[in-house]
């Protein structure tokens, strides 16, 4: 984890807000170069915001980035649900979100930036990413 360099990166690129007290980020790599990134914060012990952001490609988004991006927040800090808040307008956010595994639980309406905001869940029990992280040595 460099949170220094990969917060303000996810930040630039997907929202969120970096404090380097309270945030938590997972950078990949290549070639020297941030290719994606994921900033986690408002932990509060049962639940925690991830943001997740990327150089524009598909390459980075490996079974194995994503099974330790997941472990981290439902493995090692037990929280119950990530939470993804994305607004309403960002069709392609909210399609990769839903693909990765969230569910959109609500929605407010003029709280996003240019439309509503929906709040988007994932629960431990429904992350497929746990299950594949078992052949990297994770334990589920």
């Amino acid at each position: 984890m460099d949170n220094p360099r990969v917060g303000p990166w996810v930040c630039a690129r997907a929202g969120g807000t970096f404090s380097p007290t309270t945030s938590q980020c997972i950078g990949l790599e290549r070639d020297g170069e941030l290719v994606a990134g994921v900033l986690f914060e408002g932990y509060n012990g049962s639940s925690i915001r991830m943001h997740v952001a990327s150089d524009g490609s598909r390459q980075w988004m490996t079974r194995e980035f994503l099974a330790v991006c997941f472990g981290y927040p439902f493995l090692q800090l037990k929280v119950k649900k990530i939470l993804g808040l994305v607004d309403s307008m960002n069709e392609n956010a909210l399609a990769f979100d839903r693909a990765l595994g969230f569910k959109a639980e609500h929605e407010i309406e003029d709280a996003g930036k240019t439309g509503s905001l929906v709040i988007l869940s994932m629960s431990r029990k429904d992350c497929r990413w746990l299950k594949l992280g078992a052949r990297y040595g994770f334990t589920v």
